[in-house]
Formats: C-alpha cells, sequence, structure tokens
C-alpha cells in the first residue's frame, strides 16, 4: 500500500485521494497528485517539535534531557546545538556538541531557536 502524502497546508497525516486529487479532512485543502509529485522531489524536509522547518546551519535548543548511548552524563534540556546538519534516517540531525562531541539528535527532541 503506498501512503499518501500529508496535507501541504496543515500537515495533516490523515489525507484521503478522490481521483487525481488529494483532499485534507482536517483543513479541507485540495490538491493535485502532480503537485505532490513535485512536493516529494524537492529537498530533505525536518521539522523541530513546534512544527517550525530546519535548516542546515540552524542552531537549536534540546527540550528534554537525554540519555547518551555509551555515555553515563546526560545531555540536559536547554542545551544549545549550533550549526546543525540534515540527514536521511531516525536520526535526522547531525551535530557536534560541547563536552560530547560529533552526535546525531532526532528532530523532535529539539526546537528552532
Amino acid at each position: 500500500m503506498q501512503s499518501l502524502p500529508h496535507c501541504p497546508a496543515c500537515h495533516s497525516e490523515f489525507t484521503w485521494q478522490d481521483g487525481d486529487t488529494l483532499n485534507c479532512p482536517e483543513c479541507g485543502h485540495i490538491w493535485s497528485l502532480s503537485e505532490a509529485a513535485e512536493a516529494d522531489d524537492d529537498v530533505l524536509t525536518v521539522r523541530d517539535a513546534n512544527g517550525n522547518l530546519l535548516a542546515d546551519g540552524d542552531t537549536v535548543t534540546v527540550i528534554k534531557d537525554l540519555k547518551v548511548k555509551g555515555s553515563s552524563s546526560m545531555l540536559k534540556i536547554g542545551t544549545r546545538v549550533k550549526g546543525i546538519r540534515l540527514v536521511e534516517g531516525d536520526h535526522n540531525i547531525d551535530c557536534k556538541i560541547e563536552g560530547f562531541g560529533p552526535m546525531k539528535l532526532k528532530s523532535e527532541f529539539v526546537k528552532k531557536n
């Protein structure tokens, strides 16, 4: 089964297809399949915990205490991370954090500054 893209207006995941159009039941937005295909060809889109679009080089803040695999210390809430790099995968942020070194983070645990 092919999954349908999220709504470009409200980012709802509950879109449905009607012929050559896609529909959003939450906001009522209607768009064509060709528009959805063009959007899929765009660059990697990653959003923070608040839904803000992230880009390479952004500064983000950690919103939750995170355990660091292979270390006895934790990454504390409020830690600022400068110069992030977006990558494909589950942990979609590559960065270097002072005191920890290179690390991968999930975008759902950061907010854009």
